[in-house]
């Protein structure tokens, strides 16, 4: 297939993620232009629109994915509202990247997977950005080595200042521990099968009803365990954290030390406030490599597959938060295509 020159992209909500990723795709990223947006907030999606030259604004998704010289349709809406955006882009034989989650749930994700598996080729690339980041891509490829021997444990450490005022308990899980259920599938290799979410006492920094934090055990095919201490509450700053076990030693990222400063009696560094700010590396790898592979005619990434079992985890872990106990992952067959 001949590459395309420039990619048009319609961007699909122009909240804080999709506002952000148009100032991406407009000033960061090369080979790409906003063609077109879409919000359901009007004034929001002119005022997007209007930074870019060329690039009209919808309320309704369809429209934008319709608007002219649209090759390629980036979908930052709120999660219920992807799966009708997605079957649309399928109509047109768009490539996507949409933001996690694929959908909220396994069942509407699952329906994407097999709407997908209908034009017999991948057209979706999910937005888990952790898997561009330098840190723990330098730890992927150290445990593709071999050096460490076999992972057995994975631990993990995920803090927020603090959380929005809509934040849920189950939250925690479907959006939040869903960065670590896809971090833990793609750094292990192994599938999820099993949660458990253990309940601390509340932090007297949660808001009231909230159940924060949390303390979730993923075990997998692999033999492997892989815990997440989720606390969005911290006050502090805003932490990712990963320490992987295996046979022959350990590997960990996320300690922030870049610089370390040492002066009148003292020595620190800082911590990220946001994930804009800890991730935002990570997100212009992403679309970058989005907007390669898709001139290319390719599509590359985090599959439907992915998205599918992270919200079959997440479901699971939040059974496991409001039932107690263990829970077991259930996952169809996986089809050929995404082996």
């Amino acid at each position: 297939m001949t590459e395309r020159a420039t990619l048009g992209v319609a961007v699909i909500g122009t909240g804080r993620m999709g506002a952000d990723h148009v100032r991406r795709l407009h000033e960061v990223t090369s080979g790409a232009r906003v063609v077109a947006v879409a919000d359901v907030d009007a004034e929001r999606a002119k005022a997007v629109a209007a930074r870019v030259d060329g690039c009209t604004a919808h309320t309704d998704p369809a429209a934008a994915l319709a608007a002219a010289d649209v090759d390629a349709v980036l979908i930052a809406s709120p999660g219920p509202a992807h799966e009708a955006t997605l079957l649309a882009a399928f109509e047109r034989d768009l490539p996507v990247l949409c933001e996690k989650p694929l959908t909220p749930d396994a069942a509407s994700a699952l329906r994407v997977l097999e709407a997908e598996l209908r034009l017999g080729h991948r057209r979706v690339q999910v937005g888990f950005m952790r898997r561009y980041d330098p840190e723990y891509a330098k730890l992927k490829a150290l445990l593709a080595t071999g050096q460490l021997g076999r992972p057995l444990m994975l631990h993990n450490r995920h803090r927020n200042v603090a959380s929005p005022p809509f934040f849920t308990s189950s939250m925690l899980i479907s959006d939040s521990v869903a960065h670590e259920a896809d971090v833990t599938r793609w750094l292990l290799g192994h599938e999820i099968t099993a949660v458990t979410v253990l309940r601390p006492a509340p932090s007297a920094n949660a808001p009231d009803g909230l159940r924060d934090p949390q303390f979730v055990v993923f075990e997998t095919d692999g033999g492997a365990l892989s815990d997440v201490e989720i606390f969005v509450n911290c006050g502090f700053g805003y932490q990712v954290q990963a320490e992987v076990v295996c046979e022959r030693g350990t590997a960990r990222i996320g300690d922030g030390h870049a610089l370390v400063t040492n002066m009148a009696g003292r020595w620190g560094g800082t911590i990220a406030q946001d994930w804009t700010e800890r991730f935002e590396t990570a997100y212009d790898r992403q679309i970058q490599t989005w907007v390669d592979a898709t001139r290319r005619g390719e599509v590359t990434g985090p599959s439907v597959w992915d998205g599918y079992a992270a919200a079959a985890v997440c479901e699971a872990g939040v059974r496991a938060l409001e039932d107690g106990g263990r829970v077991e992952v259930e996952l169809v067959e996986r089809p050929a295509p995404y082996a």
